[in-house]
């Protein structure tokens, strides 16, 4: 009976147009394709594992991991939690690196060697092509097509292989119920620059990722020319979707463009009074906001390489949504992104523009207009 049933696979796998070839160990087969694909990763410099329980097995040894989180501080116990339920034998330690100038911060570290004793951190687009010689080569993505790792392929930068993307950022339009009714609500980007919104009727991020997220979608002549007509209808020049979001709700100004959804989502949440509208414009802007990367010099890899995973993960991705709020990536299956965007013209700054943000955002800030400093 074991026989038959083993001519029996190796019968549907001629078939199918598998090999199987011993493993180094002698004991279990190794498909011929999956030694094809680490031959082919580790000719190009990157560490591919044909084992998952290889990688728990030296992920058990390591027994920790340290890292430099984009997430909110808030999710932490959660997402230690889970992911110790998953693997009891790794001590999990988190720290919140927020900010251009964390994470500006962080790239020199890494750069001069300060970052010792960190295994992952959180890259920004400013400075994605600075860290990318100093991150381990591991093919995440290599081991996320053969299976090896659980992982969404869109979630990897298919260039570098080894940098994940697991959560996003949606922007939308906020305004205040009672200053703006909700005929009067523009419908379309191009409705802002229409005269009845002009001289004061709206504010604007000074910091455009909104804007620069339109490229995409608009192309970046297109969208340089929106940034002029919409610096010409003078609008309130503002800093920060947080603050701004409350300046709307208590009446400041009619209309914001464009916060985070999570964070207007907050804000929609302490808004008892239901002041705050919430209105999504097509293309929606969408980018890249949490990209965990392990570091060349982590002393924990394995279990590096388990926790990026975990964060891809649909138990991470729901403990993001609910509690960032709305966290998620819009790559998740199922994520409260991945469902408001479906269908929709969407706009997104993917891995192939996401380093080009800050040169994005350098040419829409002269669009605008601003005055630069002088002696």
């Amino acid at each position: 009976m074991k026989l038959s049933l083993l001519l029996h696979g190796v019968a549907a796998c001629f078939i199918a147009g598998c090999y199987l070839v011993p493993s180094a160990a002698g004991g279990a087969t190794i498909d011929a394709g999956l030694l094809k694909a680490k031959s082919e990763a580790e000719a190009k410099g990157y560490i591919f594992e044909t084992s998952r329980s290889d990688i728990v097995a030296k992920a058990k040894k390591e027994g920790r991991v340290k890292i430099l989180s984009g997430w909110d501080a808030d999710l932490y116990p959660l997402l230690k939690e889970a992911f110790r339920k998953k693997y009891p034998f790794i001590e999990v330690q988190i720290e919140e690196t927020a900010g251009i100038d964390a994470a500006q911060r962080n790239m020199l570290e890494v750069k001069s060697g300060g970052a010792r004793g960190w295994d992952l951190i959180n890259n920004h687009p400013d400075f994605y092509a600075d860290m990318a010689p100093h991150l381990k080569k591991f093919d995440i993505l290599g081991m996320a097509r053969h299976g090896i790792l659980t992982v969404p392929l869109a979630m990897v930068d298919p260039v570098r292989r080894n940098v994940l993307e697991v959560g996003s950022q949606v922007q939308l339009l906020v305004y205040n119920r009672k200053l703006l009714p909700a005929e009067r609500v523009p419908s379309t980007w191009e409705d802002l620059l229409k005269p009845e919104f002009k001289d004061k009727k709206f504010a604007v991020d000074m910091r455009p990722t909104q804007i620069a997220s339109l490229i995409p979608a608009w192309g970046l002549e297109k969208t340089l020319d929106y940034a002029r007509k919409l610096a010409a209808q003078q609008p309130i020049w503002v800093r920060g979707g947080e603050r701004a979001v409350t300046n709307v709700v208590s009446g400041e100004f009619a209309i914001f463009i464009a916060p985070n959804y999570s964070t207007a989502k907050r804000a929609e949440a302490k808004d008892p009074a239901g002041v705050l509208g919430l209105k999504v414009l097509e293309p929606i802007p969408t980018r890249l906001s949490k990209s965990p990367g392990l570091i060349d010099v982590a002393e924990h890899p394995y279990a590096g390489l388990l926790w990026v995973e975990f964060e891809a993960g649909p138990e991470a991705q729901r403990i993001a949504d609910k509690y960032e709020p709305y966290g998620g990536s819009i790559h998740s299956p199922g994520s409260a992104l991945e469902e408001l965007t479906r269908g929709k013209n969407v706009s997104v700054i993917d891995w192939n523009h996401f380093q080009k943000m800050k040169e994005y955002q350098e040419k829409i800030v002269a669009a605008y207009g601003f005055p630069k400093a002088s002696r």
